[in-house]
């Protein structure tokens, strides 16, 4: 007998639904605030939840991450009349086990119902433990653990893996893990960075040349494709890829043969893809960018990966692995860090997620010295600001003195925020102009003179 959790505001929605659960033979409960039904998951092992998305107190979408991260994660069935276009999406990529609109009927409520305990049965079963290689990818917070299971699902065949993620969350040691624990870890693994391939170029650098194919060639080369047999090919930013040249790519995936550049006859490469994206390939494909039946055949498997912002449990271990690495990099002793550092790390947002840490710690190594221990002070300027700027906001709110002092050795003096401002200011002209000083002189209202003179007085 399973335990199933009905949270709805219609009483007479959970009370039908509440018979459906009873007619087959399980324990049924009721909730009608979001509130109470997240009390109830905390203090009751349930096995499904159906969940209504528009709640008195919140939207059930808000609450579905919450519940699946609860120690026995029931599964969770999504059933609303007010999900909008986008609702599905969303609730299967946090982890919905179904989407079901109302007025739904007895037979479809009954089947969800029915293959969610199936499944969770199943998931249940003992299993032979997976060890998995994941050098460079640390912490256990479930977000990350939802994707290292996904990751030995990948590793474990040979179908195309789509690694989707914000810049620096980690794209490639996941692409490389897949590698290392599959059947194909002794042959290579090939890294195609789409970003770096020049048009005129891709053709020749992914399917080779015979000699004399083109002006320069003065003898064959293997192409990237090729190189791949037998092991990955894994395409980087694979949203950057000409369009020109997806078609052709795409029967290349489909048969796994190719004719190199001046060839007469086609070769084989037995190659398995993975491909990684920061870009919202569904998007490109509606406005004409992207090839909807490439994508088709990318995504036979998806793995999203969260950013830092979503996972601050992990902070804490990924700073201390990472630290350790640069310390034994330059040759000094391992710093210890304050809890005012540590707080510090978990509490800003980290927009270049991990990539932007491990720069980070670098920097504070730089700042600190022959220092033993680690102080907000050592951190970049950018993020002691951004910090400070959250604390001058709690401030206005009306906080009390006593709370902002974890931060108070990290805040600016006044002279040293408009410098930074100044610089920063600075920056991003200079970036949103390409550099056209006539341009960045025009909107800022500065002299050429002027800008120049704050260019050099900020080493920019």
């Amino acid at each position: 007998m399973a335990h199933v959790l009905i949270i709805d505001d219609d009483p007479a929605f959970c009370q039908m639904l509440s018979k459906i659960v009873m007619g087959s033979g399980h324990e049924s409960a009721s909730s009608f605030t979001l509130k109470d039904g997240l009390h109830q998951s905390l203090t009751r092992a349930f096995d499904v939840v159906f969940l209504d998305l528009g709640l008195p107190d919140g939207n059930g979408l808000e609450a579905l991450p919450k519940i699946r991260e609860m120690p026995e994660a029931p599964e969770v069935i999504i059933i609303t009349g007010s999900g909008g276009p986008d609702g599905p999406e969303t609730a299967l990529k946090n982890g919905a086990w179904d989407y079901l609109e109302k007025p739904a009927t007895k037979k479809e409520m009954t089947l969800s119902l029915v293959r969610a305990l199936q499944y969770r049965q199943e998931k249940k079963a003992p299993r032979p433990p997976v060890s998995l290689k994941r050098e460079g990818i640390v912490g256990e917070s479930a977000p990350l653990r939802a994707c290292l299971d996904l990751l030995a699902q990948a590793a474990a065949s040979d179908a195309p893996v789509l690694i989707r993620g914000e810049t620096g969350t980690g794209k490639e040691l996941f692409a490389v893990a897949i590698h290392n624990n599959s059947r194909r870890a002794p042959k290579n693994f090939v890294v195609v960075d789409c970003t770096a391939l020049p048009e005129t170029l891709v053709e020749s650098t992914l399917f080779g040349y015979e000699k004399g194919a083109f002006t320069g060639a003065d003898q064959a080369r293997e192409g990237l494709v090729k190189h791949a047999d037998g092991g990955t090919l894994f395409l980087d930013e694979v949203g950057e890829l000409p369009l020109s040249l997806q078609k052709s790519f795409l029967r290349v995936l489909e048969v796994q043969r190719f004719r190199p550049l001046g060839s007469k006859k086609e070769i084989t490469s037995n190659f398995r893809l993975v491909a990684a994206t920061n870009r919202d390939l569904q998007k490109m494909v509606r406005e004409g960018l992207f090839r909807q039946d490439l994508l088709f055949r990318l995504q036979a498997l998806t793995i999203e990966l969260p950013p830092l912002r979503k996972r601050p449990e992990d902070i804490k271990p990924l700073t201390m692995f990472y630290l350790e690495r640069l310390c034994a990099r330059y040759r000094i002793g391992l710093k210890g860090l304050t809890p005012e550092f540590s707080g510090t790390l978990r509490a800003y947002d980290w927009p270049g997620n991990v990539r932007e840490l491990i720069n980070t710690l670098e920097s504070v190594l730089a700042a600190a010295q022959n220092e033993l221990t680690l102080f907000p002070k050592h951190l970049p300027l950018n993020i002691r600001l951004k910090m400070a700027q959250i604390k001058i906001g709690k401030e206005l709110e009306g906080p009390g003195p006593a709370q902002g002092a974890p931060y108070l050795e990290s805040f600016p003096d006044l002279r040293v925020f408009r410098e930074a401002m100044d610089i920063e200011y600075l920056r991003a002209l200079l970036y949103r102009t390409n550099g056209n000083v006539s341009q960045a002189c025009r909107i800022s209202g500065l002299s050429r003179s002027s800008f120049y003179e704050l260019l050099k007085k900020h080493n920019l």
